[in-house]
């Protein structure tokens, strides 16, 4: 079974268990936190993050993949030519800080060879231009589970 993370998106929609492949990203913690509802939904986020770090199945984004992730967003904010698909549509500044954090996702998931599944295919698919990640759709992952 291929190694996976779940995008926040994913998370939210779906409210599968995970799977013994799975990965968690920092950054989707972070997400998840910052919109949780309640005391007792953020414990059970710190369990989580816990239970993932002593696994050593926790992706944080270490100064390489900051790095890097600044270089991507460069790319697709000045629209520059990709290697697989040639010149690509400029994102505006605006769309840039609203990806950031899927660029980060995408970085810890290359470097730990983990699939990404995510309902935002085409954030992704701009990203995959610059950082050859594996994605998959939630319901394509989902239905083939």
């Amino acid at each position: 079974m291929a190694k996976v993370t779940y995008d926040a998106n994913i998370c939210i929609s779906y409210k599968q268990s995970f799977p013994r492949s799975f990965y968690m990203s920092a950054v989707v913690l972070q997400e998840l936190a910052a919109g949780a509802n309640d005391a007792s939904a953020i414990k059970e986020l710190d369990r989580l993050r816990q239970e993932c770090r002593k696994a050593n199945k926790l992706l944080v984004p270490n100064e390489e993949d900051w790095w890097h992730a600044g270089l991507v967003l460069n790319s697709l904010q000045r629209g520059r030519r990709s290697k697989k698909t040639g010149r690509i549509p400029k994102i505006s500044v605006a769309e840039r800080y609203r990806i950031i954090n899927d660029v980060l996702i995408a970085r810890t998931a290359k470097r730990a060879r983990v699939m990404v599944v995510t309902d935002n295919v085409n954030d992704f698919m701009k990203i995959r231009n610059f950082c050859d990640v594996k994605i998959i759709s939630g319901s394509k992952y989902f239905s083939s589970s």
